[in-house]
């Protein structure tokens, strides 16, 4: 079976206003920690090289996923009096997870209030609860760095109250820290030479977040897992095989990608990033099968995963012209693969909607 292999969608929103809610999302002072990267200035807006004469397969320059013209982010109202998520009375608490962000902080913050993990002003208020991030905070929307910094937070203030806030490695924030480390640098993509830099502008790249990005976040990003397992279900950013590539097991596949990025090898990096962007590899036939492979090899139940919209699985997106006033519909996860597989980006990028759910599923 040949994967899916497109890159996601290279357009970019209006200049948007960031909105008070970031103000009130503060970084704790431990993660002020001095790092390895230099204080570089933004490479600025290059051209992207042309690669006429794409071979079959992956390009990693293809507008393939049209981010629809949204305008100002959406001011989302949430009764303050949130309820807080259920807590068991022993073992761990519920489990929730949260598909791709692309810096619609706003959208965010009114999905995990409405679960009842944050209270009115932000704060973790969910005790034991524990929350998982699939990857993509930033690009697209207009604040992925107050996304970065309000999940740094809720990590520290969930570990406080007995929880857990963690996130995986998602193929953007490979291409930001692409886009920071080696700018304009040559890379051989498999289509002609390419650079991190054209790229990432090419793919919703917001010269705010670059300009707002920091030591701390670079090294945080580097660090995230690409891969967990928990309550039997296998949890990963990009609905793709390539994990298979790094590793038989969880810990083999986590550690030999962040040594990837400590080498600081730019053909190495554009390698783990053009692999963790394919696509679809769940979604036609065999897909249950690239499923199984990964069940496996890592175990778990279910693959439960980010990276590919809802809308885009179902064949139903909106009007790249903005033009199109229904917009995608989604209500809830994507089970798909024979029941073996759980979409969880619900296009907020398309005007569709920002996944926060609770597993196990409910039948």
């Amino acid at each position: 079976m040949v994967e899916g292999s497109m890159t996601q969608g290279a357009g970019q929103g209006p200049a948007v206003e960031r909105t008070a809610t970031v103000r009130d999302f503060r970084v704790p002072a431990y993660v002020h920690e001095t790092g390895p990267y230099a204080h570089s200035m933004h490479p600025g807006n290059a051209v992207p090289p042309s690669e006429a004469n794409h071979p079959e397969g992956y390009t990693p320059t293809q507008r393939d996923l049209p981010v629809i013209n949204r305008g100002d982010t959406v001011q989302v109202t949430v009764d303050p009096a949130a309820v807080p998520a259920p807590q068991p009375a022993t073992g761990p608490g519920p489990l929730y997870v949260v598909g791709d962000v692309h810096g619609y902080l706003d959208q965010l913050v009114a999905a995990l209030q409405e679960q009842g993990l944050i209270d009115s002003a932000g704060q973790w208020c969910a005790g034991p609860a524990r929350l998982w991030f699939l990857g993509d905070f930033t690009d697209r929307g207009p604040d992925g760095i107050g996304v970065i910094d309000l999940v740094m937070r809720l990590s520290a203030e969930a570990a406080a109250a007995g929880g857990y806030c963690k996130a995986l490695m998602g193929n953007h924030e490979l291409l930001l820290l692409g886009a920071k480390r080696f700018g304009d640098t040559p890379v051989n993509s498999g289509a002609g030479t390419a650079t991190f830099q054209a790229a990432w502008l090419l793919n919703g790249g917001q010269k705010t977040d670059m300009d707002r990005l920091q030591d701390h976040h670079l090294q945080w990003m580097a660090r995230l897992d690409a891969v967990e397992a928990v309550d039997d279900h296998l949890l990963l950013h990009s609905d793709t095989t390539a994990y298979l590539d790094y590793g038989r097991s969880i810990e083999e596949v986590n550690d030999t990608v962040r040594e990837t990025i400590t080498r600081n090898d730019a053909d190495e990096v554009w390698d783990l990033f053009r692999k963790f962007t394919k696509r679809f590899s769940f979604r036609d036939e065999g897909g249950a099968e690239a499923v199984r492979s990964l069940l496996d090899t890592y175990g778990g139940t279910r693959v439960v995963h980010g990276h590919s919209p809802i809308p885009y699985l179902l064949g139903e997106v909106g009007s790249e012209d903005g033009e199109d006033d229904n917009g995608p519909v989604v209500e809830g996860p994507h089970v798909y693969a024979e029941g073996l597989a759980i979409a969880m980006d619900g296009g907020v990028t398309m005007d569709g909607k920002l996944l926060v759910q609770q597993l196990p599923l409910t039948q």
